[in-house]
């Protein structure tokens, strides 16, 4: 789920900056949380719209709106207005720092998420790896104008996912798919109100935004969503932030594959640091995998 994930997250900033051209930052935002949060509950639906298997608090239903706001509706804004500003390099760079800040939110607030020197070590040589993978120049200046708002917007944004991971892993039981659908409805309200304010009615876009609108809304959001939401309460956030060293490379590799970018040592160098900080972090984690693997094979 983890490589899923990656692949599916690491090729959307493509997607993204195509949509741009036809549609404005939040309406493109609200466009694809719409798509996928009618998507969601319509399967969830079919299936009985079962969420909470036992009775809730008011606190539950807080920290299940504060999922819907932080884990979609902010991030998918924030992502697509700072886009218009920064380099994706820098983007790449911000999605990864996610991890760094789950490291100590969760040892803080999540029982058994414990920061230790293997860990601490591991984050570090990964987050090095990412800083490898998109070079220098994702941290020089490019002399746009708004480029410093953009860049908190994209930091700001993995703040948003490392604070929701954080959140869905203390939740009550709740059925997985009935989460994915609350927290998309919520955010759909909340992506659609900030639209209506900052840009007014909603623009016309043609034939093609909306295809990438719907791809973007039924792939990487209702789909990728779920499958986040199934990592983050049954393996962690701590497990799940994995996936932040995974989206840059995959990025690099759907750029050469389809944009004709040229490629560099430095790919192959980061390859193998983003690996190993993943191998350095997750090694508990991945040796109760196999294992478990092994005996029931």
């Amino acid at each position: 789920m983890i490589a899923i994930l990656g692949l599916v997250w690491g090729s959307t900033f493509m997607f993204i900056e195509i949509a741009l051209r036809g549609i404005t930052p939040f309406w493109l935002a609200a466009g694809r949380i719409s798509f996928a949060a009618a998507l969601t509950c319509m399967i969830w639906g079919l299936r009985g719209a079962r969420l909470f298997h036992a009775n809730p608090t008011k606190r539950d239903w807080v920290r299940l709106m504060v999922v819907g706001a932080l884990s979609s509706a902010v991030p998918f804004m924030l992502i697509s207005w700072g886009q218009q500003f920064t380099t994706a390099g820098f983007t790449g760079v911000s999605m990864a720092s996610a991890a760094l800040l789950i490291l100590p939110l969760a040892h803080f607030t999540v029982p058994g998420e414990r920061m230790t020197p293997r860990r601490v070590a591991g984050f570090v040589v990964g987050f090095f790896g990412v800083v490898v993978l998109v070079g220098p120049s994702a941290l020089t200046s490019s002399g746009i104008e708004g480029e410093t708002l953009g860049r908190l917007a994209c930091i700001s944004a993995a703040g948003c996912y490392a604070v929701s991971s954080i959140n869905i892993r203390q939740l009550p039981d709740i059925d997985p798919l009935g989460l994915s659908a609350m927290t998309l409805v919520f955010g759909t309200i909340v992506v659609i109100s900030m639209a209506l304010i900052v840009e007014g009615a909603p623009p016309q876009p043609d034939t093609d935004t909306l295809t990438v609108l719907a791809l973007l809304g039924l792939v990487p959001t209702a789909g990728a969503n779920f499958i986040r939401t199934v990592v983050a309460r049954t393996a962690g956030p701590v497990f799940l932030s994995i996936v932040n060293y995974i989206v840059p490379v995959v990025s690099v590799i759907t750029g050469i594959l389809f944009l004709g970018e040229p490629v560099f040592a430095t790919l192959f160098i980061a390859l193998g640091l983003i690996l190993a900080g993943v191998g350095l972090s997750q090694y508990g984690a991945f040796r109760r995998l196999f294992s478990n693997s092994t005996h029931s094979d």
